[in-house]
C-alpha cells in the first residue's frame, strides 16, 4: 500500500501564519551549503526511559560510535566518567521531567581526536505522551574560532581607516564599511545593493567590473587597480587603488568578491613628487659624469646640451661672450659686454627636438639676425637675455609673458653662465607646447646643470689660455719657415697636438756651421705644458750656443746632458712635486752634414733613430747607438759616421709621429720606412705625405719632423792646396786664390780675397806650425779657410797706436762679412766668408 502524499497542515482558524507568493515561490531553492560547511554538528534522541532511542549518522561521525553501539544505551554511562555517573543520572530525570540543560563534554571523534563538545539536551513529548529528549552537539573548539574569526572581521570591516567592500556573485553590493562609505560622500545603507556602474562612470566602471570577473572566475587578486571620480563633499577629481580577492565558503565555493579601496590621490602627488626629484638626480649625475669630459669649450658645450636635450628641454643653446673664445687673459663683465649685458656673443652650441624647428633667436621680436651655430650678435640691452647677463641671475619666461616670437615654444628659462664670478655666457632652455612649463624646481636644476657646465667651460678657457701661451712661445723658438743649408734641401713641420693635450716639449733646429756644413738637432723634452716648452727653449738655446763652439756631436751631447741635470737644481721639489725631475729630462739627436765630404756623424741621446732614404733603395734605420736620455748622465755618447750619397733622403722626427696607444712603437716605425720607400716626392709634399698617412691618432702628441734632401756641391765648387811652411806660401797663396776666382768670374772679390788671404797665410805662418792648407768654397757665399797643426786660437786685440803689429784679424773683422777659428783634430782652421757679388 502506497504512502499517502505529504499534505502541509492548515494554518489554524484564526492564525497569522502564512506565506506569500514569493515566499512559496522560493520554497527548496536555497543556495547550496549550509552551517554544516563551518561547524561539526550532531543530533540523536534519548527515550523515555533514558537510553538512547536514535543515533543519527552524523551522530556516528562526531563521536565515532556506530548506530548499533549507541542505540539502547545509557548515554550517562556511555560519555561521562564514572564519578559522575550519579550527578548525570540526576540531571537525565531532571530532562526527562521537562527541564532544558545545556553542557560541555570531552569526547573523541571517528578519527581519534579529542575535543570538547556544547551538548543542548531539549525535552521532547513521543506519540504516546510520554517524556523523552532531543539531544543536539556541537564542535566547542570550532564553534569558538569561528566566533574569534568573525569578530576579527567585523573589527577589521567596521573600523579600519581604508574603504572595504563585499561584492556578491552578481557583483552588487552587499555590503561596505563607514570609510568606504565616507570616501564616496554617502552613507553605507545607500550603496546596499547598488550595481558598479551606479559607483563610477562608465569607463571606469566597466575596467573594475572586468577586474571583478577575473577574480572571481580565476580566483586570482587584483592588486592596486586604479581609477579616477569625482566625490560630491570633495573637489576635483580623486584616485582610489582597490586590490580584489575572491571569497570562498568553507566547501570552497565562490561566494563573491571583496575589495580593499584606499584613496591615493596624495599618494599619486607624492609618487610623482618623488619620481621628478629621481629624474632630477639622475640627470643631474648624467651631467657630472658626461660634462666636462675634455677641455675643449665646444665640445663641453655640445656636452651640456646632450645632457638637457631632450631629458630636460626640447631646445636649447648656448652662447659665449668672444672674449671666452679668444681665452683673453683678463675677463671680467666690464671686458666681456658691456655694462647693460649687450656685450657680443658667439652661438657655439645648439639642439632641438621639434621637428621643423630653427634654432632658438637671439632676441624677442626678430629685432636682429638670426643666430646660427658659430654666428655673432648682442642681445638688445631691454631684452630679458641682457638682463640675465647683467644680474647673473635666471630668468624665466613662460605664459603670456613669454617673448620669444615663435609659436611652438611655450616656456624658456634663461640662465647665465657665471663661473669664479665671471659671466662667461648664458644657456637658454626651452619647452615647446605640450611640455609642462618650468616650474621653480626645473629653474633651480638647471641653474645647477649650467652652473656645472660653467666651471668646465672656464676651466677649458684657462687651459686653452695657457695651451696657446706655451704654443706660441714654442713656435717662438722653432726656426721659421724652411732654414737653408749647404749642400742640403731642408723641410720641417711642427704640429701641436689637439686642443685636449697639453703641449709638448718637441724641437727642432737647423744650424749653420763653418765650412759648409750644417748641425740637425731634433729633440723632445719629457713632460708637457708651459713649463715643458720653457725646457725646451733653454735646451735648444744651449745647442746653438754648444754648436757655435764647433765641438763635435757627441761633446755637444756630453755639454747638454750636464746643462740638462743643471735645470732642475734649485729649490727643493715639493713632496707631491712628481714630474719635477721629469720635466728635465730629453732625448736629442744631433748630427753635423759636411757639405764637401758629404759624410755625416751622429750622436744619439736616447731618441729615435734616424731614418735614410738612399735613390734605387728601401728606407732604413741608422743604427746609431741610443744613450740615454740628457739629464741621466752617468754614460758617454756614442758617434756614427755615414756618407751620404747624392740624392740621399735623411729624416729626423719625435715620437708623435710613430707612436700612439693604438699600435705599436715597431709598427709605427714600419710604416714609417714604408712610407719613405713609396714614389719619389718634392720634398714639401713629402713632409705632408707622412703627418697625413703616420698620424692617425689625431693629435695625441706633438711631431716635429726634420726631412732633409743632399744635394752634391759641384767640382769646381771647391779649391783645396796645401803649401809648405815657408815665407813664399804666403804669395803663393794669394796667386791660388786670384786665380780660382778669376776662373769663376768672381772678379769682384779678388781684391778683398787676396788680401784676407794674404793676412791668414801669413798668420799661420808665424803663429801655427807645420804645412799650411788653403781651402775655398763656392755656396751660397764665398768661405776662404787657412788650416795649419797649431793649437793656440787667434785673438782679436785692439792695437795701440804706437803697436806695429796686431792689425791684421781687425782688417779681417772689417772686410769679411763673418770670420772666425775652430778647432781641428790637427789644429785649427781659420776662415772668413764673403757673399757673393748679384
Amino acid at each position: 500500500m502506497d504512502p499517502a502524499p505529504f499534505t502541509p497542515p492548515a494554518a489554524p482558524a484564526g492564525s497569522s501564519v502564512g506565506f506569500d507568493a514569493e515566499a512559496i515561490e522560493n520554497w527548496g531553492h536555497g543556495e547550496p551549503g549550509s552551517i554544516y560547511d563551518y561547524i561539526r554538528v550532531a543530533a540523536f534522541a534519548i527515550g523515555p526511559d533514558g537510553l538512547i532511542s536514535q543515533w543519527s549518522d552524523r551522530a556516528a561521525e562526531f563521536f565515532g560510535i556506530p548506530a548499533e553501539e549507541a542505540v539502547g544505551h545509557d548515554p550517562v554511562t556511555s560519555f561521562a566518567p564514572r564519578e559522575l555517573w550519579r550527578r548525570g543520572r540526576e540531571r537525565m530525570a531532571e530532562i526527562l521531567a521537562g527541564q532544558e540543560w545545556v553542557g560541555t563534554a570531552p569526547y573523541r571523534d571517528s578519527e581519534g581526536n579529542e575535543s570538547i563538545a556544547e551538548l543542548y539536551l531539549m525535552p521532547a513529548q513521543g506519540e504516546d505522551g510520554r517524556n523523552g529528549a532531543v539531544c543536539m552537539a556541537v564542535d566547542l573548539r570550532r564553534l569558538r574560532r569561528i566566533e574569534t574569526d568573525l569578530a576579527a572581521s567585523e573589527a577589521v570591516f567596521g573600523q579600519a581607516p581604508t574603504g572595504f567592500v563585499l561584492f556578491d556573485r552578481d557583483f552588487t553590493v552587499q555590503r561596505v564599511n563607514d570609510s568606504f562609505a565616507e570616501g564616496l560622500g554617502t552613507a553605507p545603507a545607500d550603496l546596499h545593493g547598488l550595481s558598479v556602474k551606479d559607483l563610477l562612470p562608465r569607463p571606469e566602471a566597466e575596467r573594475l567590473e572586468q577586474a571583478l570577473r577575473t577574480v572571481m572566475e580565476s580566483g586570482e587578486p587584483v592588486v592596486d587597480l586604479r581609477f579616477n571620480g569625482a566625490v560630491p563633499t570633495r573637489p576635483g577629481r580623486r584616485r582610489w587603488s582597490i586590490s580584489l580577492y575572491r571569497l570562498l565558503s568553507a566547501g570552497n565555493r565562490p561566494m563573491g568578491v571583496a575589495g580593499q579601496v584606499v584613496d591615493v590621490t596624495g599618494r599619486q602627488r607624492a609618487e610623482r613628487e618623488a619620481a621628478s626629484v629621481r629624474r632630477s638626480l639622475a640627470l643631474l649625475n648624467e651631467a657630472g659624469a658626461h660634462i666636462g669630459s675634455t677641455l675643449d669649450l665646444e665640445t663641453t658645450a655640445r656636452e651640456l646640451l646632450d645632457v638637457t636635450v631632450p631629458g630636460f628641454c626640447d631646445v636649447a643653446a648656448v652662447d659665449l661672450y668672444q672674449g671666452v673664445l679668444a681665452a683673453d687673459t683678463d675677463l671680467g663683465l666690464g671686458h666681456l659686454g658691456r655694462p647693460d649685458g649687450a656685450g657680443e656673443l658667439r652661438r657655439v652650441a645648439s639642439a632641438s627636438t621639434v621637428s621643423h624647428f630653427s634654432v632658438l633667436h637671439p632676441e624677442p621680436e626678430h629685432r636682429g639676425p638670426r643666430a646660427e651655430i658659430g654666428g655673432t650678435f648682442c642681445y638688445p640691452p631691454g631684452s630679458a637675455y641682457a638682463k640675465a647677463l647683467r644680474t647673473g641671475r635666471s630668468v624665466t619666461l613662460t605664459g603670456p609673458g613669454n617673448p620669444d616670437p615663435d609659436p611652438m615654444i611655450a616656456s624658456t628659462v634663461i640662465v647665465p653662465m657665471v663661473a669664479r664670478d665671471i659671466v662667461l655666457g648664458l644657456v637658454q632652455l626651452s619647452r615647446a607646447k605640450g611640455s609642462e612649463p618650468f616650474d621653480p624646481r626645473d629653474v633651480a636644476i638647471a641653474n645647477e646643470l649650467v652652473a656645472r657646465a660653467a666651471v668646465c667651460i672656464d676651466n677649458a678657457r684657462l687651459y686653452r689660455r695657457e695651451h696657446e701661451r706655451a704654443l706660441i712661445l714654442q713656435r717662438s723658438l722653432l726656426p721659421p719657415g724652411s732654414p737653408a743649408a749647404s749642400g742640403l734641401e731642408i723641410a720641417c713641420r711642427y704640429r701641436p697636438g689637439s686642443s685636449g693635450t697639453e703641449v709638448g716639449g718637441d724641437w727642432f733646429d737647423v744650424i749653420q756651421l763653418p765650412g759648409n756644413r750644417t748641425a740637425l738637432v731634433i729633440g723632445d723634452v719629457m713632460g708637457r705644458g708651459l713649463r715643458a716648452a720653457v725646457a725646451m727653449g733653454q735646451l735648444r738655446t744651449a745647442v746653438r750656443t754648444l754648436a757655435m763652439l764647433d765641438l763635435d756631436p757627441a761633446e755637444v751631447l756630453t755639454a747638454l746632458d750636464e746643462i740638462a741635470r743643471g735645470l732642475g737644481d734649485g729649490d727643493e721639489p715639493e713632496p707631491d712635486d712628481s714630474d719635477r725631475v721629469e720635466l728635465y729630462l730629453a732625448t736629442c739627436v744631433y748630427a753635423v752634414y759636411d757639405a764637401v765630404t758629404r759624410r755625416c756623424t751622429f750622436a744619439n741621446a736616447g731618441h729615435l733613430p734616424p731614418v735614410l732614404r738612399v735613390p734605387g733603395e728601401e728606407a732604413l734605420m741608422l743604427d746609431v747607438p741610443p744613450g740615454l736620455p740628457l739629464g741621466v748622465g752617468g754614460e758617454p755618447f756614442e758617434e756614427v759616421t755615414v756618407e751620404l750619397p747624392d740624392g740621399a733622403l735623411l729624416g729626423l722626427y719625435t715620437d708623435g709621429l710613430v707612436e700612439s696607444r693604438k699600435h705599436q712603437l715597431e709598427e709605427g716605425l714600419s710604416a714609417l720606412r714604408d712610407t719613405l720607400s713609396g714614389p719619389p716626392r718634392e720634398l714639401e709634399n713629402l713632409c705632408d705625405h707622412l703627418l697625413t698617412a703616420l698620424d692617425p691618432h689625431h693629435g695625441e702628441d706633438d711631431i716635429a719632423l726634420l726631412m732633409a734632401r743632399v744635394h752634391a756641391m759641384p767640382d769646381d765648387a771647391v779649391g783645396d792646396w796645401t803649401l809648405p811652411s815657408e815665407p813664399t806660401s804666403v804669395a803663393r797663396a794669394r796667386e791660388l786664390a786670384c786665380a780660382w776666382l778669376l776662373a769663376r768670374g768672381l772678379d769682384d772679390l779678388i781684391d778683398t780675397v787676396e788680401l784676407l788671404v794674404s793676412e791668414l797665410a801669413t798668420n799661420a805662418l808665424r803663429h801655427g806650425r807645420g804645412d799650411i792648407r788653403l781651402r775655398l768654397l763656392r755656396d751660397r757665399t764665398l768661405v776662404c779657410e787657412v788650416w795649419d797643426n797649431g793649437y793656440a786660437q787667434p785673438r782679436q786685440r785692439r792695437a795701440r797706436d804706437t803697436d806695429e803689429g796686431g792689425r791684421g784679424l781687425q782688417l779681417v773683422s772689417l772686410l769679411a762679412d763673418r770670420w772666425g777659428s775652430r778647432r781641428t783634430p790637427m789644429g785649427k782652421t781659420v776662415w772668413f766668408e764673403l757673399n757673393l757679388p748679384r
